[in-house]
C-alpha cells in the first residue's frame, strides 16, 4: 500500500479511537467529555471525508475513467455516516445517554464496514492508478503548501 493510502488508514484509526473515547465517556456518564470528544471526532471525520471527496475520489475517477464505480458507493456511505453522526450528536447534546450509545454502536458498525471496503478495495486501486498521490492529497513533504501540491491539483481537474 502506498504511503498516502497508509496515511488515510491511519486517519481511519484515529477516528475510531476518538469515537471510542466518546463511548467511554458516555458509559461514565461524563457528558462534557462525551460532547468534547464527539466534536473532535466530527472534525476528524469531516477532514477525512473532505480529503476523499474533494481530492482522492476525483483523482481516482480521472485516472481510471470510473465515474460510476466505487467512489459513488463511498460518497453514499459518507452521507449515511454523516446522518448517523448528526443523530448521535443530537442525543449527546440532549444528554440522552442510551440513545447516544445506540447511535454510536450503529455508527461504529457502519464505519467499520465502510473502512474495510476503502482499505481493501478502493485504496489499493487508488495507490496503483493515481500519479503523485501524496501531492494530490496535500501530504507531500511540503504539507501541501508548495507548488507541487498545486500542480497535482491541476492534474486532477
Amino acid at each position: 500500500m502506498s504511503q498516502a493510502m497508509k496515511e488515510m488508514v491511519r486517519q481511519h484509526m484515529e477516528c475510531d479511537e476518538q469515537l471510542n473515547r466518546v463511548e467511554a465517556a458516555l458509559h461514565r456518564r461524563d457528558m462534557p467529555s462525551a460532547g468534547r470528544n464527539f466534536r473532535l471526532f466530527s472534525e476528524q471525520l469531516d477532514h477525512h471525508f473532505m480529503l476523499e471527496e474533494d481530492r482522492l475520489f476525483p483523482a481516482f475517477e480521472k485516472a481510471t475513467g470510473m465515474s460510476n464505480g466505487p467512489t459513488v458507493v463511498m460518497r453514499s456511505e459518507h452521507a449515511d455516516i454523516r446522518q448517523l453522526r448528526d443523530e448521535a450528536y443530537a442525543a449527546i447534546e440532549a444528554e440522552q445517554i442510551d440513545e447516544a450509545l445506540a447511535a454510536i454502536d450503529t455508527l461504529n458498525v457502519l464505519i467499520q464496514q465502510h473502512n474495510v471496503k476503502e482499505e481493501n478495495i478502493l485504496y489499493p486501486m487508488c495507490g496503483g492508478s493515481i500519479p503523485h498521490l501524496m501531492s494530490v492529497l496535500g501530504m507531500g513533504g511540503c504539507g501541501g503548501a508548495c507548488s507541487c501540491a498545486e500542480a497535482a491539483k491541476l492534474e486532477t481537474v
